[in-house]
């Protein structure tokens, strides 16, 4: 924190996340900053006598806090008056933590809104809010009570042992102001990244598009595809349903998988296996040889193309050599053939194929096709040197939107490890802010 200035004095705080603190501030214990209370939940939370879309209040459940920022603007449902009776209300304004799922995430109301006992507040607290809303966004104030995160245990008792330093109540807001300010530059700067990765996958995903529907000439003679949403192709392409390129397309076995669950052996794939041109095989379930050779129809070979059914349909990869002799379940194979793999597999995952895989994919919970809409999926063939130099043309674009993407998620780390660190600083008074003047715009 190099640009920042420290503050004259410090004195130890016997608290080690604290470290030394400035010599006037007090280091205090939460629970004497304010009673820790639980939220509360009427019985059975399913009821739907509790809820109602008019309702004055919102219920708040874990995965609102998960997926919010500082404030709670919106939760998917509102409780009735009988409902929010039997729950604890918060106005906005409030701050509460949660102690269960995302554990140790703070959160403040922007809206009404009813909370669980998943989570606790502070009423009649004694320093701003947002002061000890940055105390546990900074993380560190956890040191000691277990893993940031889904391992930490947090209840009314261990928050309320927790000892943060105190300064006086306008030094506090100083704090906060001096906080509200820099950390929104920073989430600025991460927003722009998230927007980057955004317009590289669109980017991405374009290049592929064009190369797998318009070719790598773009000088070559077009002609009408004779399909609506296809529109023209290269005159010496030829179009084609996906039975005629690859004749053979089964599905993997769909069996219990913990029958085939062991410690080694070949892998045993299932469409969760499948990522968009590539498997992560960190979580893959095995089956012993002599098991896999019984199960021949859903052997897989290198070459052969996999596309998830289930979940997120129409994801597709090339099996690779180490995968030579694998098993699968639940996903469509298509088999290799005189084509290209790497070229079928881009046309797969390009707006071509899964705009084929969106037409005919249903479920409500879990959206799925299958492998008879499939094999009439239609896509324009190039002859196959063609699709040799599509596959490579792809790999590359794939190789050179990765690297930009990786480097911006690394900066996205840096600074949300430099936004945490600056929080961090400031509540524990690292850094003198009381002359700090938000810069005129």
């Amino acid at each position: 924190m190099g640009r920042y200035q420290a503050y004259s004095e410090y004195k130890d705080s016997g608290v080690e996340w604290l470290g030394d603190v400035p010599s006037d501030w007090d280091v205090i214990k939460v629970k004497h900053l304010s009673p820790i209370k639980r939220g509360a939940s009427p019985r059975p939370i399913d009821d739907p006598k509790f809820f109602d879309d008019e309702g004055d209040y919102a219920w708040v459940r874990i995965a609102d806090v998960s997926a919010s920022g500082t404030y709670l603007k919106q939760t998917t449902q509102q409780m009735s008056a009988l409902g929010s009776s039997l729950s604890v209300k918060l106005e906005p304004g409030e701050l509460f933590l949660s102690i269960a799922g995302t554990v140790g995430k703070p959160c403040i109301t922007a809206i009404r809104a009813c909370i669980h006992d998943g989570f606790v507040y502070f009423p009649n607290l004694k320093i701003p809010h947002k002061f000890l809303f940055y105390v546990f966004a900074g993380e560190q104030a956890y040191k000691g009570l277990g893993k940031f995160g889904t391992q930490l245990n947090l209840n009314t008792d261990t928050v309320g042992d927790i000892k943060v330093g105190v300064p006086t109540y306008s030094e506090a807001e100083k704090v906060v102001a001096f906080l509200d300010h820099e950390t929104a530059k920073i989430d600025n700067l991460i927003e722009q990244q998230q927007q980057l990765i955004q317009l590289l996958k669109e980017k991405r995903q374009a290049v592929i598009s064009h190369a797998v529907t318009k070719g790598l000439n773009p000088d070559a003679p077009m002609k009408d595809s004779g399909v609506e949403w296809l529109g023209e192709v290269p005159a010496h392409w030829v179009v084609k349903r996906l039975k005629h390129i690859s004749p053979k397309i089964g599905v993997g076995l769909v069996i219990n998988p913990s029958t085939y669950t062991k410690d080694e052996g070949v892998y045993f794939i299932f469409g969760g296996d499948v990522k968009e041109y590539g498997f992560d095989l960190s979580n893959t379930r095995r089956i012993a040889p002599e098991d896999s050779n019984m199960l021949l129809p859903s052997r897989l070979t290198h070459r052969d193309l996999i596309s998830v059914r289930v979940g997120y349909p129409g994801i597709t990869a090339v099996v690779t050599e180490d995968l030579e002799g694998a098993n699968c379940a639940s996903v469509i194979v298509i088999r290799k053939g005189k084509y290209n793999s790497d070229w079928l597999c881009a046309a797969m995952n390009s707006w071509v194929g899964r705009q084929q895989v969106e037409l005919v994919s249903y479920g409500a919970a879990q959206k799925q096709f299958n492998v008879a809409d499939a094999i009439d999926f239609i896509f324009p063939v190039p002859p196959y040197e063609e699709q040799n130099q599509i596959a490579s043309h792809v790999e590359k674009a794939l190789s050179r939107f990765d690297i930009l993407s990786e480097k911006a998620d690394k900066q996205i780390a840096l600074l949300q490890e430099r936004r945490t660190a600056l929080i961090s600083a400031a509540v524990t008074g690292k850094i003198d802010v009381r002359n700090w003047q938000a810069p005129q715009q």
